[in-house]
């Protein structure tokens, strides 16, 4: 099996992953939760005005300020709202099984054993003398 064929097989692994499908429904309920929608779409209204305010060649910085900070109030509203707290908690699962799907197989074309090759944690002592790179 060529390395196209064996990626497509990991792609149709990775679908069937309970992971996977954790996302696919908590993206599906946010998408449905019309006050979450209002919010988004509320969210993206104001950055739109930021946007447009500090393209200004006389810009209101109060103005700015203050949508600044309805920006702020929406962004915290739409992240207390469940369906967002699962769709993110789904997601950053999802995201770490890839980062380590991505660890392997990029470790293994630098020439590491696949078998052992596996996700470290990202520490950094300071020192670059004893350093092989940073990842």
């Amino acid at each position: 099996m060529d390395m196209i064929a064996m990626a497509r097989e990991l792609g149709k692994t990775i679908q069937q992953d309970e992971r996977y499908l954790a996302l696919q429904i908590a993206r599906q309920n946010s998408d449905n939760d019309e006050t979450l929608q209002d919010m988004i779409g509320e969210f993206n209204l104001k950055r739109m005005a930021i946007n447009n305010e500090a393209g200004k060649e006389n810009r209101d910085e109060s103005k700015l300020q203050e949508l600044n900070a309805e920006l702020r109030h929406v962004y915290a509203e739409i992240m207390k709202n469940p369906n967002m707290t699962a769709y993110n908690q789904a997601k950053e699962a999802l995201d770490a099984v890839l980062k380590r799907v991505n660890a392997i197989i990029s470790l293994s074309v630098e020439g590491e054993d696949p078998e052992t090759a596996d996700l470290t944690e990202d520490t950094c002592g300071g020192s670059c003398s004893s350093c092989a790179g940073c990842h």
